[in-house]
Order: structure tokens, then sequence, then C-alpha cells
């Protein structure tokens, strides 16, 4: 049965799907392609999901990994609203530690005026990247990412993306544009209506935080899979009502790799696997094939870390899929699960997409 109510937050259920599904993508480039090949997919990707009933579409904030073009969530996301027309679109996420908070609020303040009611700004506390990295990018050695700092950038953010900045305080003259105050000045008409924002976790900071703000949560299952169950309980025991959730509200991210035979579906995994031992070995490069996988010879070390890290990827034919993800959900209570699919090639990410849509019956437009 369909739910019949969707909002800012929650999805429809479509076909059957236990809960909304959803999109994580992270512009992968594989070996063989650019990164205008990798966003050319990912319009594609967007276009496809949405006339196939998937809930939102959320780009990943990364930095300094050749087979990753995600290193500019909002200007992704900017072309991808002008390709689409109802899927919601937003950061997963961006990461706030690496930007003023006025930059954000501006960013997705233009945002919500050229994709009206349909932005998420999914924010994270890690960098997305190495130190150095990070370190550039903030341009300080110095990295804020402990337990006062991110709630301090955190309220900033979002009162600049309220404009409620109390009398008195050194920013209360300044206004995030566009943004509320324009609905507000004389002769003003804009709606006041401003993205929803998620906190993103791989552990129970997070967890515990969006609970505590009443917000959305959402959880990296697919790289922190052992903590999962417990980061969602702690969530849900901290959880306060508030002004944007009357009841917890969390998503999973999952990786996925449905293929249309489960031998092909190994060997796109295999590449994954070679891909993060090359990433973790401090050698990121472009997305390797799977004949690139297969010709490498993996240490024992590295077949174990590939092993380690291939077993939480629901990977297989689209029946095997489905009965992954709906194991999954059960498992977790997750009130939303959002996919990310990796291959070096492009058709074969669609290709899985496609392959699970059909496996719930999810409309076509």
């Amino acid at each position: 049965m369909e739910a019949t109510v969707a909002d800012g937050i929650r999805g429809v259920v479509r076909g059957t799907a236990p809960v909304p599904l959803s999109v994580l993508d992270l512009v992968t480039v594989g070996s063989g392609s650019t990164a205008a090949d990798a966003l050319r997919t990912s319009v594609d990707l967007a276009r496809f999901t949405e006339s196939r009933g998937f809930h939102r579409y959320w780009v990943a904030e990364h930095h300094s990994m050749p087979g990753v073009a995600s290193s500019s969530p909002a200007v992704i996301l900017a072309h991808l609203a002008a390709h689409t027309d109802r899927i919601r679109l937003g950061s997963g996420g961006v990461m706030l530690p690496n930007h003023a908070p006025l930059v954000i609020a501006e960013q997705f303040g233009t945002l919500e005026a050229l994709a009206p009611h349909r932005v998420d700004l999914g924010l994270g506390r890690a960098p997305g990247t190495d130190g150095a990295t990070a370190a550039a990018l903030r341009r300080t050695a110095t990295l804020h990412e402990g337990a006062d700092d991110f709630p301090e950038q955190l309220a900033e953010l979002t009162r600049f993306l309220d404009d409620d900045f109390p009398d008195g305080h050194r920013y209360r003259r300044i206004h995030a544009i566009p943004g509320p105050i324009q609905g507000t000045s004389p002769g003003g008409v804009q709606s006041a209506h401003r993205p929803p924002i998620w906190l993103l976790g791989s552990s129970g900071f997070s967890a515990r935080l969006a609970g505590l703000l009443g917000l959305p949560f959402a959880f990296a299952h697919h790289f922190s899979a052992q903590n999962t169950v417990p980061a969602l309980d702690l969530y849900r025991e901290s959880f306060r009502p508030s002004e944007t959730l009357a009841e917890p509200y969390a998503l999973i991210g999952v990786s996925v790799l449905a293929a249309d035979d489960e031998r092909e579906a190994r060997r796109q995994i295999l590449a994954t696997g070679l891909n993060m031992v090359r990433l973790r070995s401090g050698r990121p490069g472009l997305f390797p094939s799977p004949e690139e996988a297969e010709a490498h010879e993996f240490s024992p070390l590295e077949r174990e870390f590939v092993d380690s890290w291939t077993a939480n990827i629901v990977h297989g034919t689209a029946d095997e899929v489905r009965t992954g993800l709906d194991d999954l959900h059960k498992r977790t209570g997750a009130d939303e699960l959002m996919l990310t699919s990796h291959a070096h090639r492009g058709e074969l990410r669609l290709r899985s997409y496609e392959l699970v849509a059909d496996a719930y019956g999810l409309p076509t437009a």
C-alpha cells in the first residue's frame, strides 16, 4: 500500500518498497571516462530516478579524490535542478567545518530560489577528505570538528537561514541573500521557507545532536555498518519534538549494486573493493574496471579488507538486492533507504537503479 502523505522531509512509499527510496550520488569518475561524463550520468540518474518515484537525490562533498567529482555539491545541485521537476535535491552532505556558515546559507538560499520547496541541506561534521586538504580548504591548519565547534557552527548557520540573530549580535545586520529578509523588506513577497536541515553521521555524536534538536538524521551505513543500529537507537532515545519534526525520522545510506546476473554483480563489487584499497592506502585514483580488479594481485591483508568492506554492499540480481534491502530495513527500522551505486561506467549505475525500481514495482512516468 502506498503512503498518501509527503512533506518536506517524509517521502511517499511506492510500489512494494518497505519505505521511501532515495539516491546518494558521489559522481563517480571511472577509468576511461571524464568528470564531464560523470556529471552527464548524474543528470541521467536524477531524471530516471525522478521518473520512477525515488524521493530525493543527494550529492556528497568529497575533495582531492580523482574518482569522485562531487567537490562542489551546490553547483551540481543547481545543474540538476535545471533538469528535474519534482525530486527533492540536497547535500549528503555539505561538510560544515569546511565552509563559513554564511556561504552555505547563501548557496542553499539560492538553490531554494531555483527549486522552491524541494531542497534539503544535509550537514556533516567530518572534512570529507584528508587533513592537509581540509587545511587548504579552510586556510588554517587548525581543524574544528569537536563537540563544541560543530553545534556552534550549526547554530550560526541556522540563524543565517532564518535571519533571526538577536539584537546586539555582531551578525545582526548581516543577511543571507536570497533569504527571509527579502520577504520582510518593504514590498517583499518572498516566502520565508528555507531548506530543512538534516544531520549526517557515522557514529553517535550527530545521532544524539539530531535527536536533541529534533532534526531528521541520515546515517552512513554504507561505510559504518557496525554502528548503524546503535546510532539509530541513540537518535530515537535522544529525540525531542521540534517545529521541524514531531517524531524521529532517520534514513540510512546503503551501498547497492544490482546487475542482470550474479556473476556480473560480483565482478563489479571486486572493482569497488580495489577502489577502496587504493583510497585507504593513500593512493586514490579513478574508479577501476572489473578487468583491472581481476588483474590485481591482492595481498592477504588487502583481501581481508575487501571481504570486510564488500560484505556490507547489497549486491546481486534484482531479487537478491530486494531481499537484502528488505532484511536491512527489518534490522534497522530506518524510515527511508538512500541507495548509492558505484561502478566504473555510468550505464552500469543506471541499470542498477533500474533493476531496483523494477524489483519493487515502482511506477513509470
